[in-house]
């Protein structure tokens, strides 16, 4: 049960354009979290730009602990300890260049393939096993991003499920509380809802026995889907009847001018943070969609010259790789902002840096030739053994997805493989 705030929630931090909730303190636990016995939860936080970055620029020359930063990584030199930048991982079978970024947290082979279908993402394979332990199992969050046709989040049927890219929409989902008529209404839907899946139940067992072997083997399947959704409608029921968190502060004010990128990015960088940092969940992602990006921003003053897809594919211009080091380096910045806001934010006796695995990549090794290969991957916090480069072969990569594997198996999951996994990345534990 999540128990109210005790404490005056009129004291607030502001920055990045939006009002961000206290940190994680005693007074904001719940009754059954501030039990002695309770083992204070794990999270993570999966980011995406589906057009990468520059692969000479991120990627250090040398392996191992004494790594020289790259160019990149210098901006997080801070936090050299606190996370391992990987080399020498991609998802097999998964090319066909921009294609694939539906399939970064999924590793769904040959999405260029007639009748493609997408399989299950990272997330939803952990709040699936994790079960209901916050009010949303998973936030799922976007930047410019085209929420019709792409997304890091997939269900077991392959089902794209929508990024929510509205700061002050996700604000009022977490926080605000409505009037009992309103949480009245909400319950009557989902109550609704409920009963028209009883009735499909009824109609489709009362012809299953004259079904063929296969036949019943597809509706068994699509009857075990009809009651995961059944068990989230009794999940999501109860917590609509519980309290939410308490603010007196207005929902931040949505940026909806693409070309302020960076702004954007920062905005839903912080309401990820604020929603693991208040156990509104503990699973979040974040697809940056810098292919429907176009012209934007770099400077209050200065434009770029074409959108970020034409920037991308560069063609060794010098213009164009210039204004994308620089883009570049401005994420890394927003990066070296999260780390440091995670560190500063106490959960017990951890950073909650240490108790949150962020995940950075994307699902093109280098947009400019289309290549899905030697794929950027950095991975920070959780507590895991950082402050290394782990290098693998350029020309036969190892499986991201042996990556996943040690990342569910620190959040608790129990689980030996996922997708194409031929194992783990256990050298971080």
């Amino acid at each position: 049960m999540i128990g109210r705030y005790q404490i005056n929630r009129r004291q607030f931090l502001r920055g990045a354009g939006v009002t961000l909730a206290l940190p994680f303190l005693d007074s904001l636990r719940s009754v059954s979290a501030k039990q002695p016995d309770a083992e204070l939860p794990r999270r993570m936080l999966l980011i995406s730009n589906n057009l990468g970055v520059l692969p000479q620029q991120f990627f250090p020359e040398t392996p191992g602990r004494d790594y020289e930063l790259s160019p990149y990584l210098q901006a997080l030199a801070e936090f050299r300890d606190d996370f391992t930048v990987i080399s020498g991982l991609s998802h097999p079978d998964v090319d066909g260049g921009h294609s694939t970024e539906n399939c970064f947290l999924t590793a769904a082979r040959g999405p260029t393939k007639s009748g493609f279908r997408n399989t299950i993402s990272l997330d939803q394979f952990a709040a699936e096993r994790l079960g209901p332990v916050t009010r949303f199992p998973t936030l799922n969050l976007g930047v410019n991003i085209d929420k019709a046709n792409r997304s890091l989040s997939w269900t077991r049927d392959g089902v794209l499920l929508p990024a929510e890219d509205s700061a002050s929409a996700l604000f009022r989902k977490m926080f605000i509380q409505g009037d009992q008529a309103a949480v009245k209404h909400q319950l009557h839907k989902l109550d609704e809802r409920g009963s028209i899946l009883d009735t499909l139940l009824d109609d489709t067992r009362q012809f299953r026995s004259n079904l063929g072997r296969d036949d019943q083997s597809r509706l068994d399947q699509y009857l075990t889907s009809v009651r995961e959704i059944e068990e989230r409608l009794q999940t999501a029921r109860q917590w609509e009847l519980r309290p939410k968190p308490i603010t007196d502060q207005q929902p931040p004010d949505d940026i909806r001018d693409q070309k302020l990128f960076f702004e954007k990015f920062d905005l839903m960088l912080s309401m990820g943070r604020l929603a693991l940092e208040s156990d509104s969940t503990r699973i979040v992602t974040l697809m940056v969609d810098a292919f429907a990006t176009p012209v934007f921003k770099l400077h209050p003053d200065q434009n770029t010259t074409d959108g970020y897809h034409n920037l991308s594919h560069h063609g060794q211009s010098e213009s164009k790789v210039q204004q994308l080091i620089d883009a570049d380096h401005q994420q890394m910045t927003l990066l070296h902002k999260l780390f440091g806001q995670l560190a500063e934010t106490r959960e017990g006796e951890d950073r909650l840096l240490d108790r949150t695995m962020i995940l950075f990549g994307s699902n093109m090794g280098d947009a400019n030739t289309h290549d899905n290969n030697n794929l950027p991957i950095l991975l920070a916090g959780g507590g895991l053994k950082h402050g290394q480069h782990l290098a693998f072969r350029s020309d036969r990569n190892k499986p991201l997805c042996n990556l996943f594997v040690t990342m569910l198996q620190y959040l608790g999951v129990e689980t030996e493989s996922f997708g194409s996994s031929t194992g783990n990345l256990n050298e971080m534990t």
